[in-house]
Parts: structure tokens; C-alpha cells; sequence
């Protein structure tokens, strides 16, 4: 307390210095030029003046900045870590579940792969059904509460697969934890509140170097886990590190951004819609939630036999996890920087040219010959789609008026896990019926569709791409 009133004290000083000087002559000249009680009255009006509070407000809101930029870095902090944990806990355990199921029983290998397809696919189905309710209720008591209740949620299932004896009880424990699985997205939005529209890119892209680098290490250290202690351990461990994200939540301060004039405190569902659909550039980058997704999770079930087919199954999982890997690196290495570089040229400018660049970056995916140049692609394809989400949250964060934001980015998440559903099963279909390069030249017609169809958009409503 003392600090502060000594901080307050020395910006007060500094930026009221000459009003001071100017006010101590006037009070020279009155004293020696007027009458005791004319000099009364000023002294009267001295100590009013000190004791009005608009006297104050400019002083009071230069430490509130800065003690709000202060907050907001302390979050962006804490935050980084509580989603360097859950990305590297979420991708322990997905690698080995088919292998889990294995373990329920004597079963064929058609009906263990029938069952990792439910069992994976359910948690994006609740998702996609919870994020807006989620993104509502944050908006309305808080997004802090949410991800707390999101990190134990997730960490008591995960945390209870370790005990199970069937496929069954995995499924609806998968089930429960896609109700609980939009700790990144709410994280996204409760920093996004915190962030001015100016850096916004920059700053979620920070964020999700967090995810991303967890996302690195956790197939690794769940596969480690896996092998020396078995598969039930391996989701009590997870588990913790999941209760660790919620507990590292506590350590931060929920603030947002001023309201701008002309905003509501808070809207209807319908009201958020109308907002939603009024705005088409808004509604492409929210559907392209839905493409992107589609075509990076198309190639994920078909990489390992992809791997197998260029390299040989000998040590089949080692290089494919390199292979899968290589994006997440090149990811981790340009998501920062392309979300400064929307922020310095146009959020929607940049989303364009990276929807056409990763649609470029795809297409030699269906022609290479050789594992590295696999490994290659997906750096490269890494780079590029690294900065789609970071870029595509800001537009958001630009458009949408902070006390609805919680809800418009829990309809993009929704978009995003219909694109989780979908991606694997078309890549399924396609690689069966036609090949793995099949799979590769969809991929980049899909994006490049997208990039074609928010560059009309962006054409045709120039009002609303201008200041972006």
C-alpha cells in the first residue's frame, strides 16, 4: 500500500510540477499584493482543489494502466504455462488409447479400431456442443471460474480412465471430457479481454506457444510413461499435471478492457448471433474455423501408414512422431511473429495469405518420395498454419465487443471440433478409396477455397476489412 501511494506520489508530481510553480506565485503574489482574507480565499481554494477527485483522474488512470499492464503480463505468464500443461496432457494419452483398449480384453484389431474411432471422436462431439455454453457463462460470471472448473473437470476423468475395466466406461469418460475441454479456447478469450485490439495478435500468439510446446512433449513423456509404468499409471499422471493448470489459474487476476461507448454490459444469445451474421467477413473466418481443421486433421490418422509406406516399418513410431512433430516445431517457431505481423498490417490481409500459403505448402505432400521431404512439408505446412489461429482470434478479439467475446469464441471453438469430427473420417475415406495423395491434394483444394472465399469477402466488404 505504502508503494503504491509512493508511485502515485511521484507520477502526481511529475505530471502537475509547473501547475504547482504557476500556483505557488499567484499565492506569492496575492500575499504580498492583497488583502489576508483575498489570500484566505485561495488557500480555501487551494485545499478544495486538492480535495476534488477530477483533480486526480488523470494521475489515477496513468497507475491504473500501469498496473493493468502489469496484471496483464503476470496472466499472459501464468496462462502460457497453464496451457503448456493441458496441450502436453491431452496429447499423453491420445497416442496409446487404441493401445488401451487392447488391454480390456482379447478382441480383434477391427473391433479395437471401431472403438478408438468412438472413443476419440465423442470428446469432439460434447465439445462442440459445450463451447458456447461455456463461452456464455464465462461472458456472464466470469472466464476464471470456467477454466477452473474446465482443468478439475478434465482432470478428474482423465484421472478416473486410469481405473476403468471396459471400452464403455472409456467412452463416456471420454464423453465427460469433452465437456470439459475448452480450457484453451476460454484461455484465448480471457486474455484476449485483457489485451489492446492493437497487439492482440502478437500477445495470442504468445499464448499458444504455450499449447503448443506441451503439445511437443507430451506424446514423449506419455509414451515414456507408457512403456515403464503401464497405461492406467500413465492417466494418473496426467491427470496431475492437469490439476496443476487449475491451480495455476488461482495465481491470476481477472480484468478486461474498458467497454467502448455504445456497448452493452451484457447480450442475449440472439443478440450475439445477429452480431455474428451481420458481419460476413466475421462469418467466413469463423467457418474457415471449420476447414482449417478439417484439413489438418485429415492427414493425422493416415500419417503413421504414410510414414510406414516412405520408410519401412522399422521403427515405425519413432519416425512418426518426428514427422508429427516437425509441425508442431515450425508451429511453435512462427506463431508469435505472424500474429505481430496481422497486428502492424491487417489481421484479415494476413489470414488470406496464410490460408493460400498452407494450401501451396500441402499440395507436395502428395508427390514426395522420400521420409524427409515428408518431414519438410510439415515443417514448412507448420510455419504457415501456425499463425491461422492466432491472427484468426485477434480478428475476433477486433470485432466482437468484450462482454460477448466468451461466446463468439465458444461458437468458433464449436466450428473448430466440427472440423476435428469431420477431418478424420473424410481423410479415412479419401486415403481408402484413392491413396494417401489423395488425401494431401484435398487437403489444399479445401484451403484454397477458403483463402479464395474470405479474399471476395474481404473485397466486397472493404468497410469492414479497412481497419483491420
Amino acid at each position: 500500500m505504502k508503494n503504491e501511494r509512493f508511485s502515485f506520489c511521484l507520477i502526481f508530481l511529475k505530471n502537475q510540477y509547473f501547475h504547482i510553480i504557476s500556483f505557488a506565485h499567484s499565492l506569492k503574489n496575492q500575499f504580498y499584493h492583497q488583502k489576508s482574507n483575498s489570500f484566505k480565499k485561495s488557500t480555501n481554494f487551494c485545499i478544495l482543489l486538492f480535495r476534488n477527485p477530477k483533480f486526480f483522474s488523470e494521475e489515477r488512470s496513468v497507475v491504473c494502466k500501469m498496473n493493468a499492464h502489469k496484471v496483464a503480463k503476470r496472466n499472459l505468464f501464468i496462462m502460457w504455462f497453464a496451457n503448456f500443461f493441458i496441450g502436453g496432457s491431452m496429447t499423453m494419452v491420445l497416442p496409446f488409447i487404441s493401445l488401451y483398449i487392447g488391454t480390456f480384453g482379447d478382441y480383434s484389431t477391427q473391433y479395437i479400431q471401431h472403438w478408438s474411432g468412438w472413443t476419440f471422436g465423442i470428446t469432439f462431439v460434447t465439445a462442440f456442443l459445450f463451447s458456447p455454453i461455456w463461452g456464455r457463462i464465462g461472458d456472464r460470471y466470469g472466464r476464471k471460474k470456467i477454466l477452473i472448473a474446465c482443468a478439475f473437470g478434465m482432470g478428474l476423468s482423465i484421472f478416473l480412465m486410469g481405473f476403468v475395466e471396459n471400452v464403455w466406461q472409456l467412452f463416456v469418460l471420454r464423453m465427460f471430457t469433452g465437456i470439459f475441454t475448452g480450457f484453451i479456447s476460454m484461455s484465448q478469450a480471457f486474455i484476449s479481454t485483457q489485451t489492446p485490439k492493437e497487439i492482440a495478435g502478437r500477445v495470442l500468439g504468445t499464448l499458444q506457444t504455450g499449447n503448443i510446446t506441451g503439445s511437443l512433449f507430451g506424446p514423449l513423456l506419455g509414451g515414456i510413461l507408457a512403456d515403464t509404468l503401464g497405461y492406467s499409471t500413465a492417466f494418473k499422471f496426467t491427470s496431475i499435471t492437469i490439476f496443476i493448470s487449475g491451480l495455476l489459474v488461482f495465481a491470476t487476476k481477472e480484468y478486461q478492457m474498458e467497454r467502448q461507448k455504445g456497448t452493452k454490459s451484457s447480450y442475449t444469445s440472439r443478440e450475439v448471433l445477429s452480431h455474428i451474421l451481420r458481419n460476413p467477413i466475421l462469418v467466413n473466418v469463423m467457418l474457415i474455423s471449420t476447414l482449417v481443421q478439417v484439413a489438418h486433421f485429415s492427414i493425422q490418422p493416415i500419417l503413421s501408414l504414410y510414414v510406414g509406406e516412405l520408410h519401412g516399418t522399422s521403427n515405425l513410431g519413432f519416425y512418426s512422431g518426428i514427422a508429427f512433430s516437425a509441425a508442431g516445431l515450425g508451429n511453435l517457431l512462427m506463431a508469435r511473429h505472424w500474429g505481430k505481423i496481422g497486428d502492424r498490417h491487417g489481421h484479415v490481409k494476413i489470414l488470406v495469405l496464410l490460408l493460400f500459403l498452407t494450401a501451396l505448402v500441402y499440395l507436395p505432400g502428395a508427390f514426395i518420395n522420400h521420409f524427409w521431404q515428408l518431414v519438410f512439408v510439415r515443417f514448412i505446412l507448420g510455419m504457415a498454419i501456425g499463425g491461422i489461429i492466432p491472427v484468426r482470434i485477434a480478428y475476433i478479439r477486433q470485432e466482437a465487443p468484450v462482454t460477448m467475446q466468451g461466446e463468439v469464441l465458444g461458437y468458433n471453438t464449436s466450428l473448430r471440433f466440427l472440423g476435428n469430427i469431420i477431418g478424420p473420417a473424410m481423410g479415412g475415406m479419401v486415403a481408402g478409396f484413392y491413396g494417401f495423395s489423395a488425401v494431401f491434394i484435398t487437403t489444399s483444394t479445401l484451403l484454397l477455397i477458403a483463402g479464395l472465399v474470405l479474399y471476395f469477402a474481404m473485397h466486397r466488404n472493404p468497410e469492414l476489412a479497412r481497419s483491420h
